[in-house]
């Protein structure tokens, strides 16, 4: 005997509790469709975003083979609101026999969708913790890094670097004032091929630099056309943000952060975040560069003074001598040796004079 089908009110639970049990977004909506298809017995079902650039997801549907659906097949809607705001929809079509949706079919789909949007809800406040986490980390591990002897090397590249990785961009890029008035590339973090970008340059007038020397970022939704872009390496690039490195007012460059063509549009989070890691990243700077400033300065402070102390020493040796060899000289019976002692206490003195003037010459 074969054992009887699970109630739909059991399969409802289930599903509720699949839903409920994720925490990452993509296996949220994922769990949210299955449980869909499952419920109602459809071929299909689909949610379709209503702002994928909000989330980088346009649209999640149930696995299996993408066969069409006749448009005479059935169809199901049901809108999946996220704290009263609608976050997409559920579309599910196609029932074997072609048989009809019931009210009960909605019902239990108005259910899922009620938990659906708690549990999106729930994975977007997770999801934006974690990007906030991991921005505060990447900034706090860049300070580390180049207040340390680790990143006192090339401190630009380990900005440039990190900020990449953290904003999932296909480069980071440090520009810095030129002479003439505009910003040139002088680091370029990349795992593609670099060739030609470091140099690359934004000439005087350019609006977008006009933003940048005023402090303010700039948002780019697709370098390649965007008029106001004037770079030659442009075109490799589409979404990017250019954020002002700036610290007691004081602009010490930009970090652009391109994504490839076509790539994910940044989140207002995103451009959130990573603005605040620029101006992390530039007080870094700051600080790093006073710090080697104080370490010069000590190593200068302690080379005068053992140059001093030097001085006193060679200069009260080579004197004495000089004297030794000039009371020699004047002894009875150094007429064979006279003119050697003379040209060696000239030399002594010669010597005393350019010791004075290598150590105390600033």
């Amino acid at each position: 005997m074969s054992a009887r089908p699970a109630p739909r009110l059991a399969r409802l639970l289930e599903a509720l509790l699949d839903v409920g049990t994720a925490l990452d977004l993509r296996g949220v909506l994922q769990h949210i469709v299955d449980g869909a298809a499952e419920l109602t017995s459809a071929d299909r079902a689909d949610l379709v975003v209503a702002d994928p650039d909000a989330g980088g997801l346009a649209e999640i549907r149930t696995p299996g083979p993408d066969r069409p659906v006749p448009e005479t097949a059935p169809l199901l809607r049901m809108p999946v609101h996220v704290r009263d705001e609608e976050f997409g929809e559920l579309r599910l079509a196609g029932r074997a026999g072609a048989a009809p949706f019931t009210v009960e079919d909605e019902q239990l789909l108005r259910v899922l969708a009620v938990q659906a949007g708690v549990s999106i809800g729930n994975a977007l406040l997770y999801e934006t913790a974690r990007q906030r986490e991991r921005w505060i980390e990447g900034a706090a591990a860049v300070t580390t890094a180049l207040l340390t002897e680790e990143g006192a090397g090339d401190a630009l590249t380990t900005v440039a670097e990190r900020a990449r990785l953290l904003a999932d961009a296909c480069a980071g890029v440090i520009l810095h004032p030129t002479a003439e008035g505009g910003m040139a590339i002088v680091t370029a973090s990349t795992p593609d091929d670099p060739d030609g970008m470091v140099g690359a340059t934004i000439e005087p007038g350019s609006p977008v630099l006009e933003q940048l020397l005023g402090g303010e970022p700039v948002f780019v939704d697709d370098s390649a056309t965007d008029p106001r872009m004037t770079t030659h390496v442009r075109h490799r690039f589409g979404p990017s943000m250019m954020l002002p490195l700036q610290a007691g007012g004081r602009l010490i460059g930009t970090l652009a952060l391109p994504r490839r063509r076509g790539g994910r549009p940044y989140t207002d989070l995103e451009r959130l975040l990573a603005t605040q890691f620029a101006s992390q990243a530039a007080l870094a700077l700051v600080l790093a560069d006073a710090r080697r400033g104080r370490e010069l300065l000590a190593v200068y402070e302690d080379r005068d003074r053992i140059a001093r102390d030097l001085h006193d020493l060679v200069v009260q040796r080579l004197f004495a001598t000089g004297m030794m060899l000039e009371s020699t000289r004047r002894r009875p019976g150094a007429d064979d040796v006279r003119d050697i002692l003379g040209r060696a206490v000239e030399e002594l003195r010669s010597t005393v004079g350019e010791v004075r003037t290598a150590i105390l010459t600033p």
